[in-house]
Parts: C-alpha cells; sequence; structure tokens
C-alpha cells in the first residue's frame, strides 16, 4: 500500500527540480495531491500539459512577486492563459530587503491578478506574502469578493492578529515542515482552524535529509501537525483531504 496516498502539497514548483517530468510522475504515483505552482506565466503550457495527464498533480498559472521588477510585462501572457485553469499560484507580494525596490509595481501586478480573477470568477489562488501580510488581506479584501474566488495564503509568516483576520476572510493556508520547526510560526498556526489547514513542501526551496523535499515529503508535515494538535496522523490526514474537497467544492 502507497503510505503517501491521498496527502496533499498545495504549493510545489515541480519545473523547477532538475527532471520535470520524472517530478511530476513521482508526485502522482506517489498519489499526492499536487498542486504545481509556476513562477512565470512563460513556464504554464509546459506544466499544464504534463499535469494534465496526472491523476494527482494540477498546475497553476503565477507571476510570483520576486520576479516581478524583470518580468511585469509577461501579466498579459497571464491574463492570456488565465481561462485555461482553476488554479493560480504562486502570485502576491514580497517586501524583504531585496524585492522591496519593486514593491509599488508588485502592487500594480497583485491587483490586477485579483481583479482579473474576480472577473473569471471561480480560481482558487496561492498566495505569498513575505513581510506584507497586512497589504496582501488589504488587496484581497479590495480586489476579491469571497463569493468570486477562494486564496490560500502559502508560507504565511504574519501575527496571530493577520492570521485572525485571514480567517475572517475565508482565507485557507499552506503549512510546511519549515514552518512547524520555527517556534513563533507555529504558535501561529496554532491558532488557525483545522478545517483551513492544508499541506505543503514548497519544494524545492525546503529540504528533507540533505535534499530538495519533493511531494512525498509532505508526509513530516502531517506528523509534525499531528504533534502540534496532539492528534493521530490519520486524522490530520483525513482532515486535510476534507478541506482540500471543501476548498475545489
Amino acid at each position: 500500500m502507497n503510505t503517501t496516498n491521498g496527502m496533499v502539497d498545495f504549493h510545489c514548483h515541480l519545473d523547477l527540480y532538475p527532471d520535470h517530468q520524472a517530478a511530476v510522475l513521482e508526485a502522482d504515483e506517489a498519489g499526492v495531491y499536487t498542486l504545481a505552482v509556476t513562477t512565470t506565466p512563460k513556464a504554464w503550457v509546459r506544466n499544464h500539459k504534463l499535469a494534465k495527464k496526472t491523476h494527482h498533480v494540477r498546475a497553476a498559472i503565477g507571476l510570483h512577486p520576486q520576479l516581478v521588477a524583470e518580468r511585469s510585462g509577461e501579466i498579459s501572457l497571464w491574463e492570456t492563459h488565465l481561462a485555461e485553469t482553476r488554479y493560480v499560484g504562486e502570485v502576491g507580494l514580497d517586501a524583504g530587503p531585496r524585492f522591496y525596490k519593486s514593491f509599488d509595481l508588485q502592487k500594480q501586478i497583485f491587483e490586477r491578478v485579483l481583479r482579473c480573477c474576480a472577473v473569471a470568477g471561480g480560481k482558487i489562488i496561492s498566495v505569498h506574502s513575505v513581510r506584507a501580510a497586512k497589504v496582501v488581506l488589504d488587496h484581497i479584501e479590495a480586489y476579491l469578493p469571497p463569493s468570486r474566488g477562494k486564496v490560500v495564503l502559502h508560507w504565511f509568516t504574519g501575527t496571530k492578529t493577520e492570521a485572525k483576520r485571514a480567517i475572517d476572510m475565508g482565507c485557507y493556508f499552506s503549512i510546511n515542515a519549515a514552518m512547524l520547526n520555527n517556534a513563533r510560526h507555529a504558535s501561529m498556526v496554532t491558532a488557525i482552524p483545522f478545517d483551513r489547514l492544508l499541506t505543503e513542501t514548497d519544494g524545492p526551496f525546503t529540504r528533507t535529509a540533505d535534499r530538495p523535499s519533493k511531494p512525498a515529503d509532505v508526509a513530516l508535515v502531517i506528523e509534525a501537525l499531528g504533534e502540534l494538535k496532539s492528534l493521530p496522523t490519520t486524522t490530520i490526514l483525513e482532515r486535510v483531504r476534507k478541506n482540500l474537497h471543501n476548498l475545489l467544492s
């Protein structure tokens, strides 16, 4: 029996592994429901082509905030392909020191993304919010009515107050092992209702046993969440799967 069957990796960059096609096939064979996010619209076509051949992998179309400075011109290409998928990501804002100089442009792009998603309706959006939780939530509140799309906050590291605001707005949260290894972030995770939690790896940007994490490694996130919430891993797995079902329904 496949021990990872039915697990969820709601944020993974499968196209950034050395062998993209092999990474997609491995996730599918592991039975892990994987959202393959993209960092640029130009990466969409190949991701979509590979994912649509699988049962467990879905591709999302994104324009990563860290790449906005050099790739903002691709937003029109992003808009062209938006109708081809229900999933959007990775998008959002990054106010970290390396990317702050493009923050105003990031806000313009993120507003455009949210407005397009609101018009289209039914999109599920994986959102980056490094050092920008308040502004991200302000944008979602302003440009994406709750009835027009759903937001999953990826690797959210805001405050408990910001998490509470996001919960009140209907957001979900995708949690990875690195978050649970950080005392402050783990404390924030405890404040999130169980019915808003999803799991992720953010591979290959995280590592497991000295190699880039892959979707099957989400099993470690399930274990860590079980320890955090004092619940058996089977309960965590069932709940996360149910949360995914609710998100998609």
